[in-house]
């Protein structure tokens, strides 16, 4: 019998909830600079609370705003990773969820 500890890290759930969490905040949006901070939060908001849905409390995740580059170091049967890209012609959104089995 499964347990919620030992679901795995799913990246396809993963990225259909970061796609809505950007599309939800960004929508139609024109870049302007003083609404990063608030479209930056509402990304991270809808999708910890979405994927806190899950029910799955193997994993640690984490959100922030800010540029990144990663470079991991895990167990790769258990840990997992996915980025989503979203675009429009003023923006990028790139958005990354790191679940590390705990």
């Amino acid at each position: 019998m499964s347990t919620e500890t030992d679901q795995p890290f799913v990246v396809e759930e993963i990225l259909t909830i970061l796609k809505e969490a950007v599309e939800v905040s960004l929508q139609n949006s024109v870049y302007q600079h003083k609404q990063v901070p608030q479209w930056t939060q509402s990304v991270i908001d809808h999708s910890l609370k979405k994927i806190s849905e899950l029910n799955n409390k193997s994993y640690k995740y984490i959100g922030a705003g800010f540029h990144t580059a990663s470079s991991c170091l895990w167990d790769s049967a258990n840990d997992g990773s996915c980025s989503y890209r979203w675009e429009n012609k003023s923006m990028y959104c790139i958005t990354s969820v790191f679940g590390c089995k705990i």
